[in-house]
Formats: C-alpha cells, structure tokens, sequence
C-alpha cells in the first residue's frame, strides 16, 4: 500500500528533534512511524504521520525544510525470515533496489509486523507486493 513519508532535514544539535515534536504536537498531529539518521551536519527526520498534509503545513510554519515522499508499506509475517522472503528476496529477484527502509507500528494483528521502504521503482515493487499478497 502507498503511504505519505514525510522528511525533516535539520541541522544536527541539541533541541531540533523537540522543535519538530512541539510543532506536530501544537496541531495534534501523531507519529505512526519515525527513522532519524545523521551525519556531521545536518540530520534528516523520516515519519508517518496520521496527517501528512497538514503535518507538513505546520513544519513548515516553523521554518522547517521538509518533503513528502511516496513509500509503500507492508504487513509482513512476524517471524524469522519473513522480511527476508516477504520484501529483500522478491524485490531482488525483480531488480528492485530498496533505499532505506523502517519499522511501522501499527495494529496489525498477531504473529505480523509491518515495514515502510523506499524502492527506486514504487510502481513495480508495488506490483510485486500483490503478486505475493503482501500488503496491507
């Protein structure tokens, strides 16, 4: 299933994370899904929101730099190897690179778990998940 990701890209130091949580908290707007990943200078905040639109409205009224990307989400088998042969295998065996990927949190069920990736083709990789009815 297709899902809004939206990206934060904010400089690295102390008190930027809670900026960007006071600015979602002052619109009521919750975080389904978080990766922060850094480098020397800057660091890029990756969520799903409830409400991505006006999430992104409010970060940006604060004076963040942000995007919204498409990404797909899937509810895979919450056992070993199931990321493996549920997403990495079939998106390989397809010739579908995945850029980066992060947990889902969600109610989805018992004995399930659910992942949010970026492949460099969404369309085909999203024709690969329902060929294997891998979804949500």
């Amino acid at each position: 299933m297709r899902i809004k990701q939206v990206s934060v890209f904010v400089e690295n130091e102390s008190g930027r994370l809670e900026a960007i949580l006071e600015a979602l908290q002052r619109e009521k707007i919750s975080i389904r899904a978080l990766s922060v990943s850094d480098t020397a200078e800057f660091g890029i905040a990756r969520m799903i929101l409830d409400n991505p639109d006006e999430g992104l409205k409010a970060l940006r009224q604060d004076g963040f730099t942000t995007r919204i990307d498409w990404m797909l989400s899937a509810q895979i088998p919450d056992v070993p190897g199931g990321l493996l042969n549920s997403v990495a295998k079939p998106m390989a065996k397809a010739g579908i690179n995945i850029k980066y990927f992060y947990a889902f949190i969600g109610q989805v069920g018992e004995n399930k778990a659910m992942v949010v990736f970026k492949p460099d083709d969404i369309e085909k990789a999203e024709e690969v998940l329902k060929s294997l009815s891998v979804g949500s």
